[in-house]
């Protein structure tokens, strides 16, 4: 069961409903194994104009509601990220509620040890 309680305890991946949690190395691997993945930046516009991982789409997890659904299909692989990782957790369980199939949450940006960009 993926919970969207305020914290995890470890960033071991999990399965459930419809998404699970991945390291940000299997992340990156996922991007570079799928270019049509989503990389989805649920963090304010503030936050993502700061700094960002390199084709991401901003999309604040207070923007995601049943009632809007997203620009993507059902089933594409849809790669979630925030600062720490709480708020990604929770867009994954509204999104795997709103009937994506394929939900990855891989936490906060600031565990991503990759480079990042302003552009």
């Amino acid at each position: 069961f993926y919970s969207a309680r305020m914290g995890r305890s470890s960033p071991a991946p999990q399965t459930g409903g419809g998404n699970s949690v991945l390291t940000a190395g299997e992340a990156k691997e996922r991007l570079e194994a799928n270019p049509e993945a989503i990389l989805l930046d649920v963090r304010t516009q503030e936050e993502y104009d700061q700094g960002h991982i390199d084709g991401a789409v901003c999309f604040p997890n207070e923007d995601i509601l049943p009632e809007l659904p997203l620009p993507f299909e059902k089933d594409t692989e849809l790669l979630v990220y925030c600062r720490s990782g709480r708020r990604s957790a929770e867009a994954a369980e509204k999104l795997a509620d709103m009937g994506y199939t394929n939900v990855a949450d891989f936490g906060g940006i600031q565990n991503w040890p990759y480079e990042t960009t302003t552009d």
